[in-house]
């Protein structure tokens, strides 16, 4: 292990990948299977890479760890700066563990340029570590919009027949939120004359600058995780990406959104998100209610699912922003417990929605059909296929033992101790996710066989059995055994609550 010690470990993690997509890319099309071997070994790679920022990690400390730092723009003192802690090393290891998910579950679907895509979601993975990564705020701005560029590519050269329309609603949505939060970097640099993310922490603010700074931060971290009313993009870029681009839409991209509030607009403007808690909160309960409601009615399985995310999404950032009002109260661990229930959500969520739109990959790759009404009876075809299906189903609705239940009670008990009513509109989610989601599963899953397409439908074969099961075995792991993902982010988390209790005013 102190071979990896000394190793430059984070930088191999955002490079390696988007090396080995570069490699991938110039091999071409003439040899697709050795384009997909290629991608494999560079997926593998970084996976393994990712394993010791885990084993290595010093969970007793909130300080930064495996700490790179190089001059690179030094006429603006911004630096190659890139470090972890317990907020974003779980989600740089999402990230790789999703991404080799991914190359396997496209091997056979993917048959058109296939190097370009193989390349894409490997690009795409460096610029997603390199986000979690980064201590300076340009460098975290130029991977934030950088890894647009190969889901652009990803939704709008594989993706439906309305793909052109999703791409672009999707890329101008989260570019101009952006655009507000590097005005906002651009200010803070010329009240402190850094770019460092940990000295941005730091600078004295008035209220009124930090409302300010907050609400452009709101405006590009909002539409990423995506939060309401700025939610109408994913749906759209969900049914016209291909299943490897839902997966990633869902499992990592939304993170970054939940990741940005805690590393940028918790620490950055804390009076002012104290004070601008109830818009989040509102934001946050539409979210998990109202998207809850439009999520019954859908006829689209990805849709379904996509509306589902948003839903759960609304957990992570009600963990975040509930804590200022259990401060109030007194209780700095049920503030802890609240933002580390959303943490445990974002990683869980992570594992089952990825799972969810992979299912329907399964069956879409089959039938080319997303519709419900098209489907009915396929336990019956393809039994192993339904067992996972169930499995994640139930654990997207919240099931105790599975990871969808733990981070969504985490945050209800914590918020009980805000407001009866914040907590009672949040369980609601409870009843919802089990509404839409086993609705599906009913009309899809069980029943008599609707059809003779779905009579003529294989069960899943060794390479999509893999796939699932690997999620399975991290829902339930996570499920029945939160307590190591939560120790690693306790320290951290505990840092951060310190630093947000204390007025900068």
């Amino acid at each position: 292990m102190n071979l990896f010690a000394d190793l430059p470990l984070l930088s191999l993690s955002v490079w390696l990948p988007i090396l080995g997509g570069v490699l991938v890319l110039f091999s071409g099309d003439r040899n697709p299977e050795g384009a997909r071997r290629l991608a494999l070994v560079f997926a593998i790679a970084t996976f393994v890479v990712t394993l010791p920022l885990w084993s290595l990690f010093d969970s007793s400390t909130a300080a930064m760890q495996f700490v790179e730092r190089h001059p690179w723009i030094q006429p603006f003192n911004i630096y190659y700066y890139l470090g972890v802690d317990g907020i974003s090393m779980p989600l740089i290891l999402l990230t790789s563990f999703t991404t080799v998910l991914v190359v396997i579950a496209g091997w056979k679907v993917i048959q058109y340029r296939v190097a370009q895509y193989m390349a894409a979601f490997l690009i795409m993975e460096g610029f997603m570590i390199g986000t979690f990564a980064a201590l300076d705020s340009i460098l975290f701005y130029i991977f934030f919009e950088a890894m647009l560029i190969p889901m652009f590519l990803v939704i709008g050269i594989w993706g439906g027949p309305n793909r052109i329309y999703a791409t672009l609603k999707f890329f101008l949505y989260t570019f101009i939120g952006s655009v507000l939060m590097l005005v906002s970097l651009i200010y803070m640099y010329n009240k402190g004359g850094s770019f460092a993310i940990l000295d941005l922490h730091q600078l004295p603010l008035t209220l009124n600058e930090q409302v300010l700074i907050f609400l452009a931060m709101l405006v590009a971290f909002a539409v990423k995780v995506p939060m309401w009313p700025v939610h109408t993009w994913l749906p759209d870029a969900h049914v016209e990406a291909p299943t490897g681009g839902s997966v990633i839409l869902a499992a990592i991209m939304l993170k970054i959104g939940g990741y940005g509030f805690l590393r940028f607009s918790l620490p950055i403007a804390p009076d002012a998100s104290a004070a601008l808690d109830w818009l989040i909160l509102t934001m946050s309960l539409t979210a998990v209610v109202y998207i809850g409601f439009v999520a019954l009615v859908q006829q689209d399985m990805k849709k379904l699912i996509a509306y589902s995310s948003i839903a759960h999404m609304g957990f992570v950032t009600l963990g975040f922003f509930i804590v200022f009002r259990i401060i109030d109260k007194g209780s700095l661990q049920g503030a802890a417990l609240a933002l580390e229930g959303g943490m445990v959500q974002m990683v869980s969520h992570g594992f089952i929605s990825g799972a969810m739109f992979l299912s329907v990959g399964v069956l879409y790759d089959r039938m080319h059909s997303r519709q419900i009404a098209d489907y009915g009876g396929v336990v019956n075809v393809m039994p192993k296929f339904a067992a996972f299906m169930v499995f994640f189903a139930m654990a997207n609705a919240g099931l105790p033992g599975t990871s969808g239940f733990v981070g969504e009670f985490m945050v209800i008990l914590a918020s009980f101790q805000a407001s009866f009513w914040i907590a009672f509109l949040a369980a609601t989610t409870l009843v919802l996710g089990a509404a839409y989601t086993l609705w599906m599963v009913k009309r899809v899953v069980f029943g008599d066989i609707a059809n003779d397409q779905v009579r003529a439908l294989k069960d899943i074969d060794a390479r999509e059995f893999l796939i699932l099961a690997l999620l399975a075995i991290a829902v339930l792991g996570l499920g029945l055994w939160p307590d190591p993902l939560v120790n690693v982010m306790h320290a951290t988390i505990e840092n951060l609550l310190q630093h947000i209790s204390v007025s900068k005013i």
